[in-house]
């Protein structure tokens, strides 16, 4: 993990502060040996280095393993490696890599490769972070894939509000450009950040001059394009791990994790923990172990797994291993590579009626279960969680949110009820006492999470952010 001097500011990307806000830090590289249980990969020079440039991310990884103009075995070889390695997409829907790299190494004509950086889930920085301290990393990745599948451009996607902070990824493409180092040019844009604008098609749309709003898919099979042209989408932390599998080959890859999720991923810890931050884990981590690395500050009652849109783990729970198949076993997922650790003080229906409340406001506005589901379960559960609910709030509750589940235009009202769902479940005896008109004291406790969302659902912050 990103480590920092005690008693120094959180680490880079750590949450902060009442809207979920990613400050500005300094990072002090954390010289502790490393073990097979805190691995290193995607963060392996800025360890060994400190600095995040070309010279030390070639010193570290090598130059990169671009095949040569004649080489047409190329791309079949990238993708049977890709498969065999058994790399899933990291940005959330944790979609096998390979089989996007496939269906567009054969698509006619070559697609356009955009790269997701947009991390639009508050409680996440972990490509943030790996932009601000491995940009080398991402950006062979985006050049090795381009290259396989014949992309006509790459574009790396960030939003709106960071594009002030993307200078070192500009100073990172300048580097390249003066090295000669890329095959294709790569642009930044910056799309609204909105929560669900770095949803994969959202993000096609805004890109061909519509909305930053998903677009009805009935499944990700479904080919993205932009004037008939395809567009591949692939998050910037999955094409860092491209770019390692390339350089280190399959057994390499698959020697940390479980055989059915292997490798490495980067994980935002916040909290009640002295030292939220990213972490680098092996997947098969248990959560305890993530969660007691950042240092609790009091007992945990819960952790959010995988973000806004995630499921609530009850304390009991918690020495699941961080891993797809596990933690579907308990009704969680990894999603957006999200930790966040409640105190026992604190009243979970509190907290996740203020998530409820911002996912009903960041909503696309597009069909019912968003324009009106969202924000009437927002509404029940505050009153449920502040103990001013009439009789009927639980059925009504729930009812709501049968109509809402698996019929919204994309997956976004899904997520909510998920995380609705799972506190209900988690924070039952809560649920209880709450219904019966007697909240818990931790209503008033100081907010864990407390997102701070947009204002209103204007059509030009859809297209152009604030």
């Amino acid at each position: 993990m990103i480590g920092l001097a005690a008693g120094g500011p959180p680490r880079p990307g750590a949450p902060g502060g009442p809207s979920g806000s990613v400050p500005a830090t300094t990072a002090v590289v954390d010289d502790a040996p490393r073990t097979d249980a805190a691995p290193t990969r995607l963060l392996r020079a800025w360890y060994r280095t400190g600095r995040a440039d070309l010279a030390a991310h070639e010193s570290v990884h090598g130059t990169l393993p671009l095949p040569g103009r004649h080489d047409h075995g190329w791309p079949g070889r990238l993708v049977e490696l890709v498969h065999s390695s058994g790399l899933a997409g990291r940005g959330g829907a944790g979609f096998p890599s390979a089989r996007k790299l496939d269906a567009a190494r054969v698509a006619r004509p070559g697609p356009i490769l955009a790269v997701n950086a947009m991390e639009g889930e508050p409680a996440s920085a972990k490509d943030q972070v790996l932009l601000a301290h491995a940009p080398h990393l991402v950006l062979d990745g985006a050049q090795l894939v381009a290259a396989a599948v014949g992309a006509s451009g790459i574009v790396l996607c960030m939003a709106h509000e960071r594009l002030p902070g993307s200078l070192g990824v500009q100073a990172a493409l300048d580097e390249r450009r003066a090295a000669h180092v890329d095959a294709r040019a790569v642009e930044i844009v910056g799309p609204p950040g909105r929560y669900i604008s770095g949803e994969e098609s959202a993000l096609v749309s805004w890109l061909g001059g519509g909305f930053a709003r998903p677009t009805f898919r009935a499944s990700k099979a479904t080919p993205l394009t932009i004037r008939r042209r395809p567009v591949l989408v692939h998050n910037a932390e999955t094409l860092a791990h491209v770019a390692l599998i390339a350089r280190h080959g399959v057994p390499w890859f698959r020697a940390v994790g479980p055989p059915d999720s292997p490798g490495t991923c980067l994980v935002t810890v916040s909290g009640t923990v002295r030292l939220p931050g990213v972490q680098e884990i092996a997947l098969g981590t248990p959560i305890a172990s993530v969660i007691g690395d950042a240092d609790p500050v009091a007992e945990v009652q819960a952790v959010l797994v995988g973000g806004y849109g995630g499921t609530w783990v009850p304390a009991g729970l918690l020495p699941t291993p961080f891993a797809p198949a596990s933690l579907r076993a308990i009704g969680a997922d990894t999603g957006a590579g999200v930790l966040v650790a409640l105190p026992r003080a604190a009243c979970g229906l509190v907290e996740t009626a203020r998530l409820a409340t911002y996912l009903a406001a960041e909503g696309a506005g597009q069909c019912g279960p968003c324009l009106h589901g969202l924000p009437a379960i927002a509404a029940d559960l505050t009153s449920l969680a502040h103990g001013y609910g009439d009789g009927d709030v639980l059925a009504r509750l729930q009812h709501r949110m049968g109509a809402v589940d698996g019929r919204g235009a994309c997956r976004h009202p899904d997520g909510a009820v998920r995380l609705v769902r799972s506190a209900l479940r988690v924070f039952a005896d809560d649920v209880t006492r709450h219904a019966a008109g007697h909240p818990c004291p931790g209503r008033a406790h100081s907010p864990v999470l407390a997102p701070a969302g947009h204002a209103g659902r204007e059509e030009h912050r859809w297209r152009y952010g604030p």
